[in-house]
């Protein structure tokens, strides 16, 4: 089942000729549950800028549109991008429905080392408070032994790094609510490092939200919130992509098979190519997934004590 009438995504990202990242990780997602799509690029910090402008432009148009911001900024510690990019996606925060931020790019928008619950709640609602971000999505979260001790008992965790953890947050100054209601669930983790996974999560995550758009799961209920349910379907979706990833990998031949390893990288760069290649998402024959047939959608848990102090 896909969109009531004619939608239509302005996906501005990378695209790459070869291989399953940017643009191309996340427009067929798209086109396969029911969205035209047209596709623009944002090479550098001057390209940012105006897509900040465009999209300042269109919310002054049409209020109501839907803009997914995913600030990519880097990860484990680490920038992809130069520093001047930073302010810039700052000042698009308030633009935004929704942001899909992974860890380390909370940490680098908000000013904050997360370390603990206090420091994830600042960070949190510095980004609803200060930047007037309605719905924040924060995936591929390590599961941290204060982070693991944190959880409510309903979400299936372990003290080890066998999972990772995505939060969702959502905010309405309008209404009465309180504070931001947060769901949070985890899932299993897969070795090996894998491109483009948050380029199809956030697409599909824009794919459903406010409503799924494919209906193989009831779970709605007036407490769980529209960003929480476009969550539970991009998670799981994006998870069986992967597991279809890694189970391809496994049947490469031995020298293609190659772990992770940035030394070796340095002094052979072909190898990462070879090993990126081998790990390519398998989105064209995970279609069937991404219109919701065997995939299981389980839904984000309420964690109905993350503001308690």
């Amino acid at each position: 089942m896909g969109p009531s009438f004619a939608e239509r995504v302005l996906s501005i990202q990378s695209h790459v000729v070869y291989g399953y990242v940017g643009g191309k990780a996340a427009v067929f997602p798209l086109q396969c549950l029911g969205y035209d799509v047209d596709v623009s690029y944002v090479p550098s910090a001057e390209g940012l800028s105006a897509v900040a402008k465009l999209a300042r432009k269109l919310k002054g148009e049409r209020p109501n549109l839907i803009y997914l911001l995913d600030p990519v900024l880097g990860d484990a510690g680490q920038l992809y991008v130069a520093a001047d990019v930073i302010p810039i996606y700052r000042e698009m925060l308030p633009l935004a429905t929704i942001i899909s931020p992974n860890w380390f790019e909370v940490e680098t928008l908000t000013d904050t080392r997360l370390e603990d619950l206090p420091s994830l709640r600042k960070a949190i609602s510095i980004l609803h408070e200060k930047y007037h971000v309605p719905n924040i999505v924060i995936s591929s979260i390590p599961l941290t032994p204060w982070l693991s001790s944190a959880l409510p008992s309903k979400i299936e965790h372990t003290t080890d790094t066998d999972k990772l953890l995505c939060i969702t947050s959502s905010f309405s100054p309008d209404s009465d609510q309180g504070r931001p209601i947060v769901y949070a669930h985890s899932v299993p983790l897969i070795p090996g490092y894998f491109s483009g996974v948050g380029d199809l999560f956030s697409a599909l995550l824009l794919a459903h939200f406010p409503h799924p758009t494919i209906s193989n799961t009831d779970f709605s209920s007036p407490e769980t919130t529209s960003i929480a349910r476009a969550a539970a379907y991009a998670l799981a979706t994006t998870h069986h992509i992967l597991c279809l990833t890694h189970a391809h990998a496994t049947t490469l031949p031995e020298h293609e098979r190659l772990s992770t390893d940035d030394e070796a990288d340095v002094v052979e760069p072909l190898r990462k190519t070879r090993r990126m290649r081998g790990r390519e998402l398998r989105v064209i024959q995970g279609q069937a997934a991404i219109r919701g047939v065997g995939v299981d959608v389980k839904p984000l848990v309420l964690w109905d004590r993350f503001w308690d102090i």
